[in-house]
């Protein structure tokens, strides 16, 4: 049985100007993957800072009922994008309050930063 689903929420690497996206979308592309190799439903919301991420994600996060939500590092670690980070949280809390919110280091590593939080057997939510 698979667990999630989740949505993972990033900054999309081909609509930032100025430089090579393509080591950040292999990174992505092997991040999703990895959460088939748990049996873990995931889908990507990819947004840029310049268009309307908020309506993107409203429209993400009322999708489906998620488990948990992964928000990326490319939003949460660049200090000039604070205010989009703070953004993304309340948005998951409003319009997913029963998801786990969960953060990433890598986009390899997303599905550890979710499996940090989906239910075990048991069906509750997993805590560190």
């Amino acid at each position: 049985m698979a667990l999630g689903p989740v949505l993972v929420i990033g900054l999309d690497p081909v609509r930032i100007p100025g430089w090579d996206p393509a080591p950040v979308v292999a990174a992505i592309e092997r991040g999703q993957a990895r959460f088939a190799e748990h049996d873990v439903e995931a889908d990507l919301c990819l947004v840029a800072p310049d268009d309307d991420a908020e309506a993107a994600v409203v429209e993400a996060l009322t999708r489906r009922d998620y488990a948990c939500v992964v928000v990326g590092g490319g939003i949460r670690k660049h200090e000039p994008l604070l205010p989009l980070f703070e953004k993304m949280v309340n948005l998951v809390r409003r319009y997913a309050p029963d998801a786990a919110i969960a953060f990433n280091s890598t986009p390899e590593d997303t599905a550890d930063a979710a499996l940090r939080w989906l239910p075990r057997d048991t069906g509750e939510r997993r805590t560190p």
